[in-house]
């Protein structure tokens, strides 16, 4: 037997499905313009309830300080795992070319606000295959507009510039 066939098996069980990722509009914090996207399957959507919930907590945790980003550009993306699992991921472009992130999550109906995720070990995990058509997608916008001469034209082109579509 080789050593492919030893590793990364997927689970006999498992069925994936399709998620549609979905350009909602942009988060202002301070100075920082975050994208936003929701990601769901196409029958149980982002409620706006809880939409509504991260953008507050996300404005909250701008203003105290806890979020911790400043006049970047980035985006958000609110990720539906399950009936009432939701991911919060917050990716802001620093260093001019590096994408640095910060993890909320909500889990359950009992819980009334998102938290940041605690992230243990070395090897941690970073975007599951449906965050990441919007990841790929955000890389490419990024890298126009570095491109670009990075005018008030330029930072527009790039804020109007998402993903819509199957993940």
């Amino acid at each position: 037997m080789s050593a492919l066939e030893q590793v990364g098996d997927v689970s006999s069980e498992y069925v994936h499905v399709e998620k549609l990722v979905r350009p909602e509009p942009s988060l202002m914090l301070g100075e920082a313009v975050l994208k936003w996207y929701d990601i769901a399957p196409e029958d149980e959507p982002v409620p706006l309830v809880i939409r509504a919930l991260a953008r507050r907590n996300l404005r909250d945790a701008a203003k105290s300080g806890e979020l911790g980003i400043s006049g970047e550009h980035g985006f958000v993306i609110l990720h539906r795992c399950g009936a009432s699992f939701y991911f919060l991921l917050v990716s802001t472009w620093l260093n001019e070319n590096e994408l640095w992130e910060t993890v909320w999550a909500k889990s359950g109906d009992l819980e009334v606000s998102f938290n940041q995720w605690p992230i243990e070990g070395a090897h941690r995990p970073t975007f599951c295959v449906w965050e990441l058509g919007s990841v790929c997608h955000e890389q490419q916008a990024w890298s126009r507009y570095l491109r670009s001469p990075r005018d008030d034209a330029a930072r527009r082109a790039y804020i109007r510039d998402s993903y819509d579509g199957v993940a």
